[in-house]
């Protein structure tokens, strides 16, 4: 197979939500009807001892929640299908946003009893920027929820985008007897499961009557539906989707297998292969000879045993092959990587070449950065990732001062991955940890201690912003260092912060000093 086949079967996503609509579920179905896994695992609760495949760090199996992306890879009808499993939770979106910088489309799901949630919106604005196609899966159509066309006309509304269902339920809640896949025309009826795959019919013709004896009177309404959807929903379109301009909706219950596979057939038809990716000096087409590729993720401790630190490349254009050097273009050296891996969760499996579209992990011992491109030479940077000024703060107390050592090399592995931000004041040497969510600060705590030994309290700082600040004025910023100096703290990389404790603190310091460049983000 040549580089051309090998991209157009390719197909990278990731599956977006607010926290509990049942995203990572999904993904364990979606995995279990691509052959991957062969029996599902559920979201730890108090009764279910098994875990998500996706969910593979300690914490995360304790909280049921999702807190950094998991890359999944395997084969569904000669797709190979590249599933990004984001959290779902606000105090991590960051993991989030970077990750969508990383995949061609998006599955995006919803809960049909609480329909469009506060962090749904936050992440469709991130699509819409980059105008990345979505489809909607509502899920837990066995549960009592918002009427099927209150919830299309909600989403519209909420979150910008025109729909097209593709398919439709019979009913929901304690009466859900199924879905009619409008794209496949087949009907698929309801059998509470959660470990097996259920039968789909094909039916073309919905005024048969042979469907009065199947789902009996759901069939009048059913056939009343199909008509509505038909008649105030523009007529799906490939060109449409793949242009961010429409949206097809699927319904189901991911818990219990349903509605899953008629999902997973339509987007390996529909879902773009690898598109080209934009650099700062051009855009980079995946059918290119020549690799290119860059680091979206760093992740620590993936096997606690080892203590290794991954980077994660996604493949932009070539082939990406072992033992081959490929140049860093920000640091100027060239790298041969001898063990890349290929993901399923935490299981990893070493691969000789991977393809546009791809996710590869490759071992790091602190030469890599979020953002940071691979090439065959060229020097090209593609479109920084951002990281924006955290919301939250606090400074960070050695709790075993034996463990400085620990405490020093997790902190410093930890923030590489870019969930959180670690700054030093310039006149004290105290470091202060900034997060957008409270619950960053107890995951950094903890896996302090479960993956480094090393223990850390916290103390309360009252701060408002992190602002990095540039001039090229050497007079202004020495007099504003000179001034502010209880203020001035520098970052993971030796970047100038002003950590301004107030709003008027911040006004009077960029009224006062006009040639000096204040943002509120920075590119990683």
């Amino acid at each position: 197979m040549d580089l051309r086949d090998e991209i157009n079967r390719r197909r990278t996503f990731a599956i977006i939500s607010h926290p509990d609509a049942g995203k990572t579920t999904l993904t364990e179905k979606l995995l279990l009807f691509g052959g991957a896994i062969r029996v599902a695992g559920a979201v730890k609760s108090n009764k279910i001892k098994k875990t998500a495949t996706s969910d593979f760090m300690e914490i995360e199996r304790q909280r049921g929640i999702s807190v950094a992306t998991s890359v999944m890879g395997f084969e569904y009808n000669g797709v190979k299908i590249n599933i990004l499993d984001t959290p779902g939770h606000k105090d991590f979106a960051e993991d989030t946003y970077r990750t969508l910088t990383a995949v061609d489309s998006v599955i995006l799901v919803v809960d049909t009893a609480k329909g469009v949630e506060e962090q749904t919106r936050k992440l469709m604005e991130v699509c819409r920027m980059r105008n990345t196609p979505v489809i909607v899966f509502v899920n837990k159509m066995d549960r009592e929820g918002i009427d099927p066309f209150d919830l299309c006309d909600e989403i519209e509304k909420e979150l910008n985008i025109n729909v097209r269902p593709l398919s439709w339920p019979i009913n929901q809640g304690a009466k859900f007897k199924g879905v009619y896949n409008i794209y496949e025309s087949s009907l698929n009826l309801f059998t509470p499961n959660q470990q097996e795959i259920t039968e789909t019919i094909n039916f073309k013709d919905v005024t048969n009557p042979e469907l009065d004896k199947i789902i009996g009177t759901d069939a009048i309404k059913l056939r009343e539906d199909l008509s509505l959807v038909n008649g105030i929903y523009p007529e799906f379109s490939v060109e449409k989707y793949l242009a961010a301009e429409i949206s097809p909706v699927f319904f189901g219950s991911a818990l219990n297998n349903f509605g899953v596979q008629e999902l997973l057939n339509c987007f390996i038809e529909i879902a773009p292969s690898p598109l080209p990716v934009k650099a700062i000096e051009r855009e980079v087409n995946p059918y290119e000879e020549k690799f290119t590729g860059f680091v979206f993720k760093i992740h620590a401790n993936m096997d606690p045993n080892h203590r290794d630190r991954i980077a994660f490349v996604k493949i932009c254009s070539g082939i990406f092959q072992r033992n081959t050097n490929y140049h860093h273009v920000k640091i100027g050296k060239n790298f041969k990587f001898s063990t890349p891996t290929a993901f399923m969760a935490d299981k990893k499996s070493i691969i000789d070449e991977a393809f546009p579209g791809d996710i590869v992990g490759i071992h790091d011992t602190g030469n890599f950065r979020i953002g940071d491109t691979l090439t065959e030479g060229e020097k090209i940077h593609f479109t920084g990732i951002p990281s924006f000024s955290p919301e939250l703060f606090q400074y960070v107390v050695n709790a075993d001062p034996m463990k400085t050592k620990q405490l020093t090399k997790g902190l410093d592995q930890l923030m590489d991955e870019g969930v959180a931000q670690l700054f030093t004041f310039d006149y004290n040497g105290r470091k202060v940890i900034g997060t957008v969510g409270a619950l960053q600060f107890e995951v950094i705590q903890y896996r302090l201690l479960h993956e480094y030994g090393a223990s850390c309290n916290y103390e309360g700082i009252s701060l408002y912003k992190a602002c990095w600040f540039s001039s090229k004025n050497k007079e202004q910023i020495d007099d504003f260092k000179k001034r502010k100096y209880q203020y001035i703290a520098k970052d993971k990389h030796g970047k100038d912060v002003f950590l301004a404790d107030s709003p008027y603190i911040l006004q009077n310091a960029q009224d006062n000093y006009p040639e000096i460049n204040f943002q509120f983000k920075t590119e990683m």
